[in-house]
């Protein structure tokens, strides 16, 4: 209704039958008719009659004059003044009639007018999920209120704040639509908490994604009240606490324990296995290479071998006792090259058969020969001489 406020009253004026004021004082308690205005000022007349010295000698036009002084008086109540961290919020007759800024104002006084400064600037505060106690804390939880079923079917304690002020812009909302504006806000956030929380997984409420959901509950807590017409800002959602119920706190931590545990395990196999993996790849690599070098330098090897037999085939072929000699001296040549020689002709008649030779080798062999010192054995004979 247009006229509800915080008072809890039925109208702009509270609720009848219940002690509250009438625009026009207290009226009749017991639901009779309204009193005669004509009456009322005849009766103040009256009174004014008297309390004027000479009993009133002062005719119709002296008490007119005293009327319009009390009229002046009563309209002079007026003026009001309102402060740096309030809105004025002028009524006639219980109807809003606008909104004034700081300073001195003026509306038609009580009972026609009234006003309601409701402060713009006070931050306050509503606790959803505990109670706190001065100097205490949280003192009480209140699970009702932080039991909450996440994404994946778990339930979180989840214990938060939400600080807010009333809208400069719309005090006029906040003084006619709410009635009971902390119950209204707490009712909200609950709401709120619920469906965000219901569409996340309790890991990462627990973990990375606190910040992100106080920050999507301020935002649908906003747009809530905006469309009650609440005339309240949300500035701060903030969560105090996140955390498994306390019935299985216990077990939820030796779970998530064993699943840091796995991922630990599996970290460190990937590890391993990014560091082995090229290593064998790289190893099969260096294998396979040097099979295809051996098979090329095989391939070129024979290819080269049997191109030199072709070839000797061919001379060969042509004059086979001249590349046979040569072949003979050739090899004759690699085998005895190195060797300690002594040449004997079998066919010489005088001297034994032994033909004479310059030992031009043996000769420069011995002139690299250390002298041996008396008492020194003599140096061994190469191995590898031979007679013939």
């Amino acid at each position: 209704m247009p006229w509800s406020n915080q008072s809890g009253g039925g109208g702009p004026w509270g609720q009848r039958g219940s002690g509250g004021k009438s625009p026009w004082g207290n009226g009749p308690q017991g639901g009779g008719n309204p009193p005669d205005l004509e009456d009322i000022l005849r009766r103040g007349q009256d009174r004014i009659r008297d309390l004027i010295p000479g009993g009133g000698s002062m005719g119709g036009k002296g008490a007119l004059a005293i009327l319009l002084g009390v009229i002046v008086i009563w309209l002079l109540t007026g003026f009001y003044t309102v402060r740096p961290n309030e809105v004025g919020i002028n009524m006639i007759f219980g109807a809003y009639t606008g909104s004034t800024g700081e300073g001195l104002r003026y509306n038609l006084p009580y009972p026609i007018g009234r006003i309601e400064k409701p402060d713009v600037t006070a931050q306050q505060r509503v606790e959803v999920g505990y109670r706190s106690a001065p100097g205490q804390g949280r003192a009480r939880d209140i699970g009702e209120e932080s039991l909450m079923l996440t994404a994946d079917e778990n339930i979180i304690d989840i214990d938060f704040d939400v600080v807010w002020q009333v809208n400069p812009g719309r005090a006029q909302d906040f003084v006619f639509n709410l009635q009971n504006p902390q119950g209204t806000i707490k009712a909200v956030a609950e709401s709120a908490m619920r469906e965000v929380v219901g569409r996340r997984n309790i890991q990462a409420i627990l973990t990375t994604e606190q910040s992100s959901v106080a920050q999507e509950v301020r935002q649908i807590m906003q747009q809530t009240l905006d469309a009650y017409g609440a005339g309240i800002l949300v500035n701060v959602v903030q969560l105090q606490a996140a955390q498994p119920p306390a019935e299985v706190r216990q077990a939820f931590v030796d779970v998530n324990a064993a699943q840091q545990d796995a991922v630990r395990v599996q970290n460190e196999a990937e590890t391993f296995a990014s560091r082995v993996v090229p290593e064998a790849r790289g190893e099969a690599s260096r294998a396979v290479q040097q099979a295809e070098a051996y098979r090329e330098q095989a391939t070129a090897d024979a290819t080269g071998q049997a191109a030199r037999f072709n070839q000797v085939y061919e001379q060969y072929r042509r004059a086979p006792d001249v590349i046979r000699e040569r072949i003979f001296i050739e090899t004759m040549e690699r085998v005895l090259g190195g060797m300690d020689k002594i040449i004997i002709d079998q066919n010489a008649q005088q001297g034994g058969g032994i033909v004479p030779y310059l030992p031009l080798g043996e000769l420069q062999r011995r002139s690299q020969t250390p002298n041996v010192g008396p008492g020194q054995p003599p140096p061994q004979p190469q191995q590898g001489a031979s007679t013939r």
